[in-house]
């Protein structure tokens, strides 16, 4: 999640002298009367435990202020296997500490198995500290934003695979685990931050050791967001695999998953058509806001306005704000799905419609542990049936969002921009340069005015030429552009210069990804 939160900083300005719990969590996910005895070293398995009964202690006044989230849920008593890294792995194999690991909320370790493969523990219950400013860290901001976090159904990642693999997308296997309270074994420092705590132990898609079952055909390499983007920057040899990737951002639609950037992402490096090039599958990560669950408090539901923070979205049986619901992923989205037509979008959701029956749905809500789903389970099925149901507008909406001001990426290599203007549509090419191959360029695709304001064409890198060829003579051009050449020795042919044009030669936008930042450092 992103470090933000308006309802915090509202509490900021009104309660500036309180002061953040130190012992917020509970010590053990057991119940009290049990965790307060040690627990047996041949246990296999815990009974009643919680993953964050502190959540649901809150009285009706707070409720009202903050909202009913899942808290319900996080006190839920459920059953789960106590983690024994001698046998965790698959086949019964162990697991070996690596290293601490852990956005701004995640409490995660990654471990290995005897060939090298990796997995990552994370806590169910997170530590949202880093989220905050210095100066909001020891104030009792500090507990409302650690509060926020029982607006996740700490279970929801469970419920995802059986929808992954009906339509054949590479997916993680979590399980649910317990932590022993005497657990040393990931090592002095991580150990305590998961003493007693349950978590979710899961296949971590990373380098060349993973288990060939898990990953795509012809996989050669998992890769991290940055390695596939400094690839893709790098040459159009290199490609995301879009309809896949649109299958799964349809996926995470249909989830309510609100919290998609690209750096919730693993990357398939499998071969492309032609010899020499590749093609990146995505592999989603980090199921954290499944089912998320944030505007029945006053605070939160001021939050969720789509004028102060429209990615908190509630997963309902409709769908809310979709330009909020996508907004996060719009940086990996504009490099993973600009190909992708209207067709493309309205087609990807009939097939995620026909692959995920009621009988499909109903078994995957089933994964939750019983407790929970006597809580949730009839409502997260209706919801899901409803979304699935609605999904084709929805898919419409979040292509109306991406077709506004859509942003188009060449590579580091020289390549030729053309752009034919028509008086009800704009067409684009972008090849290399000088033409080769037949011609044929690497992308392709007419925009129209009713879908598009505004166009922006990145050369990124090399000696680029933009092509512009202007709309019948007193017709004003139907989109905007803006042109911007990158380093290189760009060239600009447009005779009569469109009204409607700007071209920024070795000008570029500023860029969230490290791999665009190190493209041109050689």
């Amino acid at each position: 999640m992103r470090p933000f939160h308006f309802p915090a900083l509202l509490l900021a300005l009104l309660l500036p002298s309180a002061c953040a719990r130190k012992n917020y969590a509970l010590a053990d996910a057991r119940p009290p009367a049990e965790a307060a005895r040690p627990l047996p070293p041949a246990a296999d398995s815990v009974r009643g435990a919680a993953a964050g009964r502190h959540y649901n202690t809150r009285g009706w006044p707070l409720r009202l202020l903050l909202g009913r989230h899942y808290r319900a849920v996080w006190a839920a008593p459920v059953t789960a296997p106590v983690l024994r890294l001698a046998q965790a792995a698959p086949g019964g194999g162990p697991l070996f500490p690596k290293k601490a690991g852990g956005g701004f909320q995640t409490i995660s370790m990654t471990l290995a198995d005897g060939a090298g493969r990796p997995y990552v523990l994370r806590a169910l219950d997170k530590d949202p500290r880093k989220t905050l400013p210095p100066w909001l860290r020891y104030t009792f901001v500090l507990n409302v934003v650690r509060d926020a976090t029982s607006a996740a159904n700490p279970y929801a990642a469970l419920v995802v695979p059986p929808l992954a693999d009906a339509l054949g997308l590479p997916h993680a296997h979590p399980r649910l685990v317990y932590v022993r309270p005497d657990e040393t074994g990931l090592g002095p420092e991580t150990s305590p931050r998961f003493q007693g705590r349950l978590a979710l132990l899961e296949e971590k898609y990373s380098g060349s050791h993973f288990r060939p079952a898990l990953a795509p055909a012809g996989t050669r390499e998992m890769v991290d967001g940055e390695k596939m983007l400094a690839a893709v920057y790098a040459s159009p040899q290199a490609r995301v695999e879009q309809p896949a990737f649109l299958q799964a951002r349809l996926l995470d639609v249909l989830l309510g998953d609100w919290d998609r950037h690209e750096g919730q992402w693993s990357w398939a490096a499998t071969p492309g058509p032609r010899p020499g090039t590749t093609r990146f599958v995505p592999v989603p990560k980090d199921r954290d806001q499944v089912f998320f669950r944030f505007d029945d408090g006053l605070l939160p539901w001021l939050a969720a306005r789509p004028f102060v923070a429209a990615q908190f979205q509630t997963f309902k049986p409709r769908y809310g704000h979709v330009p909020g619901l996508v907004h996060q992923a719009q940086f990996i989205d504009e490099r993973g799905l600009m190909e992708c037509s209207r067709r493309d979008f309205l087609a990807a959701a009939a097939r995620l419609q026909a692959r995920l029956p009621d009988t499909l749905l109903a078994r995957a809500v089933h994964r939750f542990p019983p407790a929970v789903y006597a809580l949730e389970g009839p409502r997260t099925l209706a919801a899901l049936v409803a979304r699935r149901d609605a999904l084709p507008a929805a898919a419409a909406a979040y292509y109306r969002t991406l077709a506004a001001r859509p942003v188009l990426a060449g590579t580091r290599q020289p390549e030729r921009f053309t752009v034919w203007q028509y008086a009800d549509s704009v067409v684009v090419h972008i090849g290399p340069q000088p033409a080769t191959d037949n011609g044929q360029p690497f992308f392709a695709r007419t925009f129209y005015p009713a879908e598009t304001r505004c166009l922006t064409l990145l050369g990124l890198g090399g000696d680029d030429v933009f092509t512009v060829l202007s709309p019948p003579q007193g017709r004003p051009a139907p989109i905007r552009l803006r042109l911007r050449g990158g380093p290189g020795h760009n060239a600009l042919q447009a005779a009569p210069r469109p009204a409607r044009l700007r071209f920024d030669n070795d000008s570029l936008p500023r860029w969230h990804g490290k791999a665009y930042e190190r493209l041109n450092d050689d």
